[in-house]
């Protein structure tokens, strides 16, 4: 018998550890829950001899990741029992492709926190559910509301209150990947439709609000016009691939305009409103929208930028000669023959408290964070497709690590049989 038929099979069970729960064993149990509401889930610290139902996460089986031989991904994270019922059971619930989807974007961060305790928010989220330390004395679930049922299977109503919400995020993750899809098939019909259309294959109108930017990125889209559900129409640029930055923009000048100011501006009737960070723009009729683009597509001229970061105690003739190559370099990437090169120079080291060859940064951990945060926000001012290190690892690390979280593109200096190459980081470095 497969187990989505164990599960779905009349007075259906399962079994799991007792004790402090933690987001695997809840998540194992909540899927099992959403594939058959009625499975009756006990926990305890051994499972019982001859037991025939479905066991996980505890007993060293197939759904146990606790033992010496336990399985690991192709890409490294290993499995925890959510990931393991979930290679089974998630097939069925998103299919193939939507299913590995969700593996790689929700299972395996879970997984993995499990597995190595890396950080993961979601998993800590649900960790708080457990008692807290003085329990005893806290009077948070009445044991008097569980059923004799419940009670006999060792549930608390801590776990089973953390078990409702982790159901609650499964059905909405379900139900936007499959809304996900369901986008995609759209926008495939509308770009189908709109090259039998005339006007520019630059912008997109939508008969309806559809989620669109992750589907539009690898195409020449570069605005996308729906009705706004306020009335009138909304506009939106479209990012570029592996970018920050929009394919094209909305005019400096209109940006945080609304109403009369805007119109006058634009030279557009029915201009209402422009954000002043640029990433949307109202229109009252159709018409304005389509004119609002081809303005800003004509006018649009800005040059890709790469901000290149050099350590601060560089001589200046090693800094020049090292400055001119890198440009050349950077400048044989694809679609950077004209890119506009700035170069800034790291933060100096701070203090440190030394002793002897070890040291500790001086500054309080908040002002620390603050230093390198407000580097950063100096960089991301003249919105650069990528930035170049080459410096000092210390000096290098910390703003790297920042720029990462902001999903900035950064390169570095490599060489391969010989040959200097101009590599990007990989996600998740």
């Amino acid at each position: 018998m497969g187990l989505l038929e164990q599960i779905k099979k009349p007075n259906a069970k399962a079994f799991t550890h007792s004790g402090k729960f933690h987001a695997d064993d809840v998540f194992s149990s909540a899927l099992l829950l959403y594939l058959n509401p009625q499975i009756t889930i006990t926990r305890g610290n051994r499972v019982p001899e001859g037991y025939d139902g479905i066991v996980f996460d505890i007993g060293r089986g197939q759904y146990d990741h606790h033992q010496r031989d336990s399985r690991v991904r192709e890409n490294g994270v290993p499995y925890a029992a959510f990931g393991l019922l979930w290679e089974e059971l998630g097939g069925e619930i998103l299919g193939g492709t939507l299913a590995q989807r969700f593996d790689e974007e929700f299972v395996q961060p879970l997984d993995n926190n499990d597995n190595t305790g890396e950080k993961n928010e979601l998993a800590s989220l649900i960790g708080n559910f457990n008692p807290v330390w003085d329990a005893q004395n806290q009077k948070i679930y009445d044991k008097s509301k569980l059923t004799a049922g419940q009670k006999e299977c060792g549930l608390t109503g801590e776990f089973l209150h953390a078990v409702r919400i982790a159901g609650l995020i499964l059905e909405n993750k379900f139900a936007r990947y499959r809304a996900d899809a369901r986008a995609d098939e759209k926008i495939d019909q509308v770009l189908a439709m709109q090259e039998t259309q005339g006007g520019d294959a630059r912008i997109l109108v939508l008969p309806e609000f559809v989620p669109c930017q992750k589907r539009l990125k690898e195409t020449d889209i570069a605005f996308v016009i729906f009705p706004s559900n306020r009335g009138g129409y909304c506009i939106q640029p479209q990012k570029k691939p592996d970018s920050m930055n929009y394919k094209c923009s909305f005019p400096k000048q209109w940006l945080g305009l609304e109403n009369e100011e805007l119109q006058e501006a634009t030279g557009l009737a029915s201009a209402g409103f422009c954000h002043k960070g640029g990433f949307l723009m109202t229109v009252g009729d159709e018409a304005d929208a389509i004119r609002a683009c081809e303005i800003s597509l004509e006018e649009y001229e800005q040059k890709p930028v790469i901000v290149c970061l050099w350590d601060a105690g560089e001589a200046q003739e090693t800094k020049n000669c090292e400055r001119e190559e890198t440009e050349q370099l950077l400048r044989q990437i694809p679609d950077m023959t004209d890119a506009q090169i700035c170069h800034m120079t790291l933060p100096l080291l701070p203090d440190l408290e030394e002793q002897g060859v070890y040291a500790e940064v001086a500054m309080e951990k908040e002002d620390w964070k603050t230093y390198i945060k407000d580097f950063v926000k100096q960089i991301l001012e003249y919105k650069p497709e990528a930035v170049y290190v080459t410096a000092d690892l210390f000096a290098a690390y910390p703003v790297v690590h920042a720029l990462r979280k902001k999903h900035m593109p950064v390169l570095m200096r490599a060489k391969k049989e010989g040959k200097t190459r101009i590599v990007r980081l990989p996600s998740g470095s």
